[in-house]
């Protein structure tokens, strides 16, 4: 059994295709990712011995270049990344027995293509139940797009998504399938997601609500054991004092991000506690030279996590789906995406706050960490850890994936 993995995204979307990998890997598959060329990532996948297919362009330039909600270039880097589907993706899954993409709507329908092209079994996943059509909610707006706020009813607002999805990325989709002999789609949305696809999110954090006009198969969420250990001199950072505060915002570009920084700190160190700062994307830096403070870059935050008192992040699947799993209580200031649906999990789970907007100060951030600080939510975030952890949605996925190309 041969399977290739397409995913193009940041480390969030990088590292739950690698759990999958390693998963299907164990049950007798060959496996190959495809994913994008950014050092960090080939490093990752080289650590679990996953052989990869560089994908696209470095997704790091692009993300800490672009401003944040800006369409400008975005035609131009849509039909990059398609292409890379038609051309890399293609090549890397001749062969094969089953696709299976995540990823930006570009990629995605063009993945599909690629499948239907050698026919062989397709799968979208999602890692997230925002982008997935269903009357509960609205759906995001696209980059350049904006829905119009005076239309309530939700499958109204997804069919004009599904539109302006159209709009975007029809014209490019369907030169692309004609090149590889394939005939026109008119709906990219749908043909991409497919009328089965996969929401691979714990369903206690993300569940998928019935009755939806999808057929999503929920197989929890895909996550890869990290068993590197922490580095010498953070374990002696943690080894001398009370558990500190952990803030980070990952692959998310910041405009000011030395304000964040200090808005940060000032606020942690209010809360009489030591601080750990990860630098990320958006290039976190210390403020002084305090002993109370720690600067981290690329590390295990599976195992960081179990030793904070507090986790403040942008709310991504991956960091909400660790902090979770650890039992961390957590503090979300969402920049955007489906990361403002994360915070409103954590609220309404009770086991962390929801910060109100992209832009922290001293003050509203340090009444969130009130909140987040109490043992009220401590005890909370432990007992809804235990529950999350029964779940292996890797596995789970891994086998239904052996078993539907066996069938």
């Amino acid at each position: 059994m041969r399977v290739v993995l397409s995913t193009y995204g940041s480390r969030g979307g990088v590292e739950p295709i690698a759990g999958l990998a390693v998963r299907l890997r164990e049950l007798g598959a060959e496996v190959r990712v495809c994913a994008p060329p950014d050092e960090e990532f080939a490093q990752r996948l080289a650590e679990v011995g996953v052989e990869t297919v560089p994908t696209g362009r470095p997704v790091r330039p692009l993300v800490t270049t672009v401003t944040p909600g800006s369409a400008v270039g975005l035609a131009q880097r849509a039909a990059e990344l398609m292409a890379a589907q038609f051309d890399t993706v293609a090549a890397a899954a001749e062969g094969c027995d089953a696709l299976v993409a995540t990823g930006p709507l570009p990629a995605t329908a063009g993945a599909r293509s690629v499948a239907e092209k050698l026919g062989i079994r397709y799968v979208h996943v999602s890692h997230q139940p925002v982008s997935l059509p269903s009357p509960h909610r609205r759906p995001p707006a696209r980059r350049g797009q904006p829905l119009p706020p005076d239309v309530t009813d939700n499958r109204a607002l997804w069919d004009l998504d599904a539109q302006i999805a159209n709009a975007m990325f029809g014209e490019m989709l369907n030169t692309q399938r004609a090149s590889f002999g394939l005939p026109p789609v008119d709906n990219v949305r749908d043909y991409a997601f497919t009328d089965r696809p996969w929401l691979a999110a714990d369903p206690t954090l993300a569940p998928w609500q019935r009755p939806a006009d999808l057929d999503v198969v929920q197989t929890g969420a895909w996550v890869l054991p990290d068993e590197r250990p922490l580095p010498a001199e953070l374990v002696a950072f943690l080894d001398a004092g009370t558990p500190p505060v952990y803030v980070g915002f990952g692959s998310m570009p910041m405009s000011a991000p030395q304000d964040v920084a200090r808005v940060a700190i000032e606020a942690i160190r209010a809360q009489g506690r030591r601080v750990v700062v990860s630098r990320g994307w958006a290039d976190l830096a210390l403020i002084d030279d305090q002993d109370d403070c720690f600067l981290v870059g690329e590390v295990n935050h599976q195992a960081l996590f179990r030793r904070m008192a507090a986790v403040v992040h942008h709310g991504g699947a991956g960091t909400t789906t660790t902090a979770t799993r650890a039992g961390a209580p957590q503090v979300v200031v969402p920049q955007g995406a489906d990361q403002p649906y994360f915070a409103g999990r954590v609220a309404d789970l009770g086991i962390g706050a929801a910060h109100d907007g992209p832009t922290p100060t001293t003050e509203s951030l340090s009444a969130a960490l009130t909140t987040a600080l109490t043992p009220e939510t401590r005890a909370r975030a432990t007992a809804v850890a235990d529950t999350i952890r029964t779940t292996d949605g890797a596995t789970v996925a891994a086998k239904l994936l052996l078993d539907a190309v066996s069938s």
